[in-house]
């Protein structure tokens, strides 16, 4: 049976990237992106609202550009899939896990920060 793993995200950087390299020189980067959602409470018909965090992982070339052009506030198109590491706690060597978003496509969106606007997606290698 055929299965599908794809996340979209409309959103904004919660924070500057966070640009590392790689021992064979690619670029790695994370980034945390915010979703809003907005809905009527139903008894009181007051306006709620929630903010859900997103963790993404740009490889190269991705990563360089979320690097150069990306701030804390942009407003970004990404297109990915989930994926879930297993890592070791360093204070209590206990095993953790994390699911992120890797990215495979990005659209930068202007607004907040004052970016172009580009609408050019950026296709993404990946890990290798």
């Amino acid at each position: 049976m055929a299965s599908v793993n794809k996340v979209i995200l409309i959103g904004n950087l919660g924070k500057d990237p966070d640009v590392r390299y790689m021992p064979s020189g690619k670029a790695v980067a994370n980034v945390t992106i915010a979703t809003n959602e907005s809905w009527k409470d139903r008894n009181t018909g007051e306006k709620q609202e929630r903010t859900e965090w997103h963790n993404v992982v740009f490889y190269s070339p991705l990563a360089e550009i979320v690097g150069q052009y990306l701030r804390k506030g942009s407003s970004v198109f990404v297109e990915g899939r989930l994926q879930t590491r297993k890592w070791q706690d360093k204070t209590s060597g206990q095993d953790r896990y994390t699911t992120e978003i890797i990215a495979n496509e990005l659209k930068m969106l202007g607004g907040r920060s004052g970016g172009s606007g580009g609408s050019a997606p950026f296709p993404g290698e990946g890990p290798e």
